[in-house]
């Protein structure tokens, strides 16, 4: 499986960029899995219902299952948060994982900048970040390419990894 992040500070337009180019390599006939980092404490269940009941009551881990998606829920309960690489193992083989966030890790990433967000580059300092998809021209040691300019963003990632 091959894997490219997708990175930059709050506010800069990461996810919109997953989106986007999650619906080009598709459409390119790419299969495509995404991972995201959430910061924040995040839960996908809710409360009331059954699965939400079984955690509640003490189970680590919740598989929920249906005709159409099966949601795995894991309870840390006080143990560390998986790697990065602990988590790709889990995942099913695709042609592309994206992965949002993982400043710190040391796969191939293109940063989200938006100048109105007003946040420094992480690019200058990561070696990781091989561009910078970004809604203002820059002045850097690596490409950058227009934000919202996302099949020139896939070709760029897809001749990376040699897709």
């Amino acid at each position: 499986m091959k894997i490219y992040g997708v990175t930059g500070w709050k506010n800069n337009g990461k996810t919109g960029l997953m989106e986007r180019l999650v619906a080009e390599f598709t459409a390119r006939g790419l299969t495509v899995s995404t991972l995201k980092h959430a910061h924040h404490s995040t839960d996908v269940d809710q409360p009331d219902t059954d699965s939400y009941r079984h955690r509640a009551a003490g189970a680590s881990e919740v598989v929920l299952a249906s005709p159409n998606r099966v949601a795995i829920m894991q309870e840390l309960r006080g143990s560390d948060e998986p790697s990065l690489t602990a988590l790709l193992a889990r995942m099913r083989p695709v042609d592309l994982i994206l992965v949002e966030g993982y400043k710190r890790e040391p796969h191939p990433k293109i940063e989200a900048h938006r100048a109105e967000a007003g946040t420094a580059l992480i690019a200058p300092d990561d070696p990781t970040i091989r561009a910078i998809a970004s809604d203002t021209p820059l002045d850097l040691d690596r490409p950058v390419l227009d934000l919202d300019a996302t099949p020139e963003i896939a070709d760029f990632i897809a001749k990376e990894l040699g897709l």
